[in-house]
């Protein structure tokens, strides 16, 4: 057995692009920061931080798109994958990327603490993923959404 389970509690780091299949998919991306204290060999404190690069589809994308903007906190749940790639400085660089499957607004607009969050289970009903590497779902009214 496999199992391949990524959780991000970041910050955006730009604001979210959506966009819609030629099937009529949308599809949302994003980039999260995730940072940490460590200190160096020195002992001074730095600070490290590691972005992700995230996809949402369907009504879990729009949703996204909505609510989402660059500074706001959210907790993501999804599948990881890494890509390598050659940067505009000819150097070969690896990108974190996450299939979302989960993900819960931590704070207002205004990043005051409101604990809204839109889940699978709330917003679609989750099937296996396809080879174009999203989820095949199944849409909920606009009533069965908590906010």
């Amino acid at each position: 057995m496999s199992f391949n389970k990524i959780i991000i509690v970041g910050h955006l780091g730009r604001d979210p692009e959506l966009r819609y299949t030629p099937q009529g998919d949308a599809v949302c991306n994003f980039s999260v920061a995730t940072s940490e204290k460590r200190k160096d060999q020195t002992g001074e404190l730095q600070e490290l931080t590691t972005w992700f690069q995230v996809t949402a589809w369907r009504r879990l994308a729009e949703l996204a798109n909505q609510y989402l903007a660059k500074g706001r906190q959210v907790y993501i749940e999804g599948k990881l994958t890494q890509e390598e790639f050659t940067g505009r400085d000819g150097n070969r660089h690896t990108a974190l990327k996450v299939n979302a499957t989960e993900i819960h607004f931590l704070g207002s607009r205004g990043e005051e603490a409101t604990g809204i969050s839109a889940t699978p289970a709330q917003v679609t009903k989750t099937a296996a993923h396809s080879d174009e590497g999203h989820a095949g779902t199944e849409p909920l009214s606009d009533d069965d959404i908590p906010f």
